[in-house]
């Protein structure tokens, strides 16, 4: 008999993430829009990515043996892949990520703007 749990795992949907790590993104909308910086993590099943500088939270850290002073420490939360956009530096403006492929046959990632190639 199958677990209940084992079930479920296989039934969570993973999202085709676009954005690979290593590129830079632009901020489309909400709190930190307009803002630039270089994806340093992808999560497919949260569809969310994190940005360095980007959805900072401070976290309140209790003293322990460990660490006896305890303190704040600035974290890098993920944010929704939708609100991000690759960033084309022709046009200083986010774009979104399409394919093209090549005469060989290989795909290959494309900004919608300006057709460039994504190295």
């Amino acid at each position: 008999m199958k677990s209940k749990i084992k079930n479920q795992r296989s039934k969570i949907k993973t999202f085709k993430l676009r954005l690979k790590v290593g590129d830079t993104v632009m901020v489309r909308s909400g709190k930190y829009k307009g803002r630039t910086g270089k994806v340093l993590t992808v999560h497919p099943r949260l569809n969310k990515v994190t940005v360095e500088g980007i959805n900072i939270v401070k976290k309140h850290l209790k003293p322990t043996r460990a660490n006896p002073r305890g303190g704040i420490i600035e974290l890098n939360q993920p944010i929704w892949i939708s609100k991000l956009g690759i960033h084309d530096s022709a046009k200083k403006k986010p774009s979104r990520v399409g394919f093209k492929l090549d005469k060989t046959g290989k795909k290959t990632r494309i900004m919608k703007t300006s057709g460039k190639e994504i190295k």
